[in-house]
């Protein structure tokens, strides 16, 4: 069974996904963190953010991979674990010009669907929906304003101790930002698909979101 999560920057997708993935024992795929793992590696290999060719080599030379440790999942580049240095604002400031390059979005796609095709999923995105899983039994987009977004970002890099000098307001610059390079590259463009469930989180607790997604998977897994 495929579960597509997709929505903008913050919006609560990876936390609800892993929660509904624990619930399910289905697998978690952060795909978002494999865009951002790319970004990662041509930051060390001193590789110019719009070099496709470029990028790919270094892909293929120190391969992305998800690796459970301690009941956690990890992402790897190559034999380093990136987990926590794929989540600071540099990165966040690039993974969009990243993630629009076309070569890089069909070597990430390949393999999303390549790991979808051989288990359960619970899949987390910008165009999970629309492009990776379009034949998804259950797709969500979740959404929440930019405001309650940028409270949340501020939040998840205290918890991970990730330092940063941004005040909220050049959070919710950045945000935006993001939100308007996502919606208008030429290549998968956030959206939601047609027959996605819209779920609002700004006023909703991280249980409540759980509950309403499991909700339509069980209505789902009814009709199979």
């Amino acid at each position: 069974m495929q579960i597509a999560i997709d929505g903008p920057a913050s919006a609560g997708k990876s936390t609800v996904a892993k929660i509904i993935a624990h619930k399910l024992n289905f697998t978690y795929i952060d795909t978002g963190a494999m865009y951002r793992a790319s970004t990662w590696i041509a930051r060390e290999n001193n590789i110019d953010y719009g070099d496709e060719r470029g990028i790919l080599t270094a892909i293929d030379q120190e391969k992305i991979e998800f690796r459970f440790k301690n009941g956690q999942q990890k992402i790897y580049a190559g034999n380093k674990d990136i987990t926590q240095e794929i989540r600071t604002p540099d990165i966040s400031a690039n993974v969009s010009q990243v993630s629009a390059l076309a070569g890089i979005r069909e070597k990430m796609v390949s393999l999303q669907r390549q790991m979808a095709g051989e288990m359960n999923v619970v899949m987390d995105g910008r165009d999970i929906g629309t492009t990776v899983l379009p034949n998804a039994a259950v797709k969500i987009f979740l959404v929440a304003s930019v405001h309650s977004r940028a409270e949340r970002r501020m939040i998840d890099f205290k918890e991970r101790g990730i330092k940063t000098n941004q005040s909220l307001e050049e959070i919710e610059h950045d945000i935006s930002e993001r939100d308007y390079k996502d919606s208008h590259r030429k290549i998968s463009p956030l959206k939601k698909a047609q027959d996605a469930i819209e779920i609002d989180t700004t006023s909703m607790s991280v249980d409540q979101v759980v509950n309403v997604i499991l909700s339509e998977i069980k209505k789902s897994q009814k009709k199979l």
